[in-house]
């Protein structure tokens, strides 16, 4: 008995510190990224460097605004929500409500094979199969555009969003339903009326997620966006986002230059957008709790 209880005790201080742990590294990757970044901003006012229409790190004179870069990252996510959300909401709900149980395990495997996929992978798939099916479609000098990514961040999203509103759905009292049905709804008013409006915060919390996951992917998107430091107008032109502008400058920068600087400011901007998303997916789901 008195060495259960000393596994118990280690077990239990190894989590807290795990725990523990997690947050301290989120807190020294900020730390790092302020302590990169503040620099820049000695240079080059934050007003400026969010609200300037020119990408031109390496010109003369240099310009650092990277309203375009935002924009495009707004872009490309509000395309991916608009693809992942509506699909993934009706597929949680046709696993959890309406497939047999042999289909289900199925469906579930599948899903979290596709969520296995390195992003890599994706963009490549994206490049030779999506990109020359937009450019044939909407008859376009080049199907790299924000349409492309916000379909392919769409379908990478879609096993997050799948999964957590699957639970949340699932975690539904049965007893719910089953009033529905006793006081004459069918079964699809039972799932619309009732099931979705008790699972919603889940829901929103498992969309919020997808979306965080969508801000912060990087390969998949510099390879099918058309990487173009432009305001775009439309999905149909070639937009460059936040994360691909990190991954593609970061090798060419001179270290300790100002160039150098702004991607560790751009870095701070993501942060701060992915920690917000995730604060309030957080929020929801102990709503959801509630």
């Amino acid at each position: 008995m008195k060495l259960r209880q000393i596994k118990e005790f280690v077990i239990e201080k190894l989590i807290f510190l795990s725990g523990i742990a997690s947050i301290l590294f989120v807190v020294l990757i900020f730390v790092f990224l302020l302590k990169e970044g503040i620099a820049f901003f000695r240079e080059v006012p934050a007003k400026d460097f969010i609200g300037g229409k020119y990408w031109y790190p390496i010109s003369d004179p240099e310009r650092f605004g990277i309203l375009p870069l935002i924009l495009g990252s707004l872009l490309v996510t509000f395309g991916a929500i608009l693809v992942s959300v509506p699909v993934s909401i009706a597929c949680a709900f046709y696993i959890s409500e309406v497939a047999p149980v042999k289909l289900k395990d199925i469906l579930k495997t599948g899903i979290e094979m596709l969520a296995a996929i390195p992003s890599v992978v994706l963009g490549f798939i994206g490049m030779t199969t999506l990109v020359p099916w937009v450019k044939k479609i909407f008859h376009l000098p080049t199907g790299l555009t924000a349409l492309s990514g916000s379909i392919m961040l769409g379908l990478m999203a879609m096993p997050t969003i799948i999964s957590i509103s699957e639970d949340a759905i699932n975690a539904v009292p049965k007893s719910y339903k089953e009033g529905a049905l006793a006081l004459g709804a069918t079964r699809w008013q039972a799932m619309y009326r009732v099931v979705i409006h008790a699972a919603l915060p889940g829901i929103i919390a498992a969309s919020m997620l997808g979306i965080g996951r969508v801000i912060g992917e990087t390969m998949a998107v510099m390879m099918i966006t058309g990487n173009a430091a432009v305001i775009p107008q439309t999905f149909l032109q070639p937009v460059r986002t936040l994360t691909a502008t990190i991954a593609a400058e970061m090798g060419e920068t001179v270290h300790g230059s100002n160039h150098y600087y702004s991607l560790f400011a751009i870095g701070i901007i993501l942060f701060v957008l992915t920690f917000i998303i995730n604060i309030t997916a957080d929020m929801f789901l102990h709503r959801n709790k509630k």
